[in-house]
């Protein structure tokens, strides 16, 4: 079964809600519930819906009438040089759609769309236990240039 990518729209947003708890889908640190993951993006995409959030650019792979993935950017930017930038904020693909290519065609088109929207850079945040997820964004070129660390008080 074949997919194709396209920028999304508001009216895809629902078929966007119901992938974003793949967001957790790995093993999670103990601290962490699997909400924690997905439930801002949500109240992120639905500021999108409203327009609110104008630095909000998506793109989800469909096949048919199914949603199979989405990426989700947000222009800004870049931590330290400041140049113009992009932070990949979601990448979801759909349970059964793993292993298709779909994580890494979105985000080859939310690298163009970035670029061609004058970013220099794109970065994300990735937990270190998710190493599919690492790996592919390593295949891709990212380096994993930040750790960030945490420590219950």
């Amino acid at each position: 079964m074949g997919y194709r990518v396209r920028e999304a729209t508001v009216e895809d947003i629902e078929p966007i809600r119901a992938l974003l708890p793949r967001l957790a889908a790995f093993e999670l640190p103990q601290r962490r519930s699997p909400e924690d993951l997905w439930r801002g993006d949500e109240e992120m995409l639905l500021r999108w819906v409203d327009g609110r959030e104008p630095s909000l650019y998506s793109w989800i792979a469909v096949s048919e009438d199914s949603v199979l993935g989405v990426v989700v950017i947000r222009l800004r930017d870049e931590l330290l040089s400041h140049e113009p930038g992009a932070h990949l904020e979601v990448l979801a693909v759909a349970y059964g759609a793993e292993g298709r290519g779909i994580g890494q065609a979105l985000v080859r088109a939310a690298e163009h769309g970035a670029r061609d929207k004058g970013a220099h850079s794109m970065t994300l945040h990735v937990f270190g236990v998710n190493t599919r997820a690492r790996g592919m964004y390593e295949k891709l070129g990212y380096d994993g240039e930040l750790l960030r660390y945490i420590k219950e008080l």
